[in-house]
């Protein structure tokens, strides 16, 4: 082949860089939980966070802030207090879809096959032929551990909107400020029948989105506290110092 389909290639790639390496950050992270060992399998010494009978052992951490570092600018994590706060937000992160999994599980929140199957189509449908598949192998993640994270992130989803949706209202107003401040320029009425369907629907879900991360942040704290979250302190200041 010609250097003109491998430079088309790179480009698709660089295009795609910003997706694919947040999502491989989700893939692994994702697939280290749904893994999670039981402790009594686990030497004690090497957990680094345990929720009931979930365990993420500190190769877990490592292995999941080696795909996260991939995320940053080159030789930004050289400065040591990027470093640190970068683990620190990972740690914040693993422990918080850990109380998730177990608040699902709690309530029974379950996802169906023809729901994951559908949801792969879509993820699928985003990318050029053949770039999604890439991604899989450069990061040596399978298929059917990438199914099982996704499976897993669409329970998170479901039981965030299953436990909030119902405190979330957007009246009339709300729509119609939300268009006078974004849509000014354009020919349409602030009144709702002069509006596209699909504009207001595209600002319903804005807006119910938007409603759902200012409640989600107490709501989060608040599961917390159901389950009992232990750090083990003494691999958690070897990771920070490493």
């Amino acid at each position: 082949m010609n250097s003109t389909f491998y430079e088309f290639k790179y480009l698709i790639k660089m295009k795609y860089f910003k997706k694919i390496i947040t999502l491989a950050v989700f893939l692994l992270t994702i697939c280290v939980l749904t893994s999670c060992s039981k402790p009594e399998s686990k030497d004690q010494d090497e957990y680094l966070i345990r929720i009931g009978q979930r365990v993420v052992t500190v190769l877990d951490f490592n292995k999941a802030f080696e795909i996260a570092e991939a995320a940053f600018p080159h030789n930004v994590l050289q400065d040591s207090s990027v470093l640190k706060e970068a683990k620190k937000r990972l740690l914040n992160q693993m422990t918080e879809e850990m109380v998730l999994l177990e608040r699902a599980k709690e309530l029974g929140v379950s996802i169906l096959e023809s729901e994951v199957d559908k949801n792969i189509a879509e993820i699928k449908s985003d990318y050029p032929e053949g770039v999604f598949e890439d991604l899989l192998l450069e990061y040596a993640v399978s298929y059917e551990s990438w199914k099982k994270g996704l499976k897993t992130r669409m329970l998170i989803e479901k039981l965030i909107e299953k436990e909030l949706s119902s405190q979330v209202v957007i009246t009339a107003d709300d729509i119609s400020r939300y268009y006078e401040e974004n849509y000014k320029a354009s020919n349409f009425k602030s009144d709702s029948a002069n509006r596209p369907k699909d504009l207001n629907e595209k600002i319903v879900k804005y807006l119910r989105r938007k409603k759902i991360e200012e409640i989600y942040k107490s709501w989060i704290e608040k599961i917390h506290k159901r389950f009992h979250i232990e750090i083990n302190e003494k691999q958690w200041k070897r990771i920070l110092s490493s």
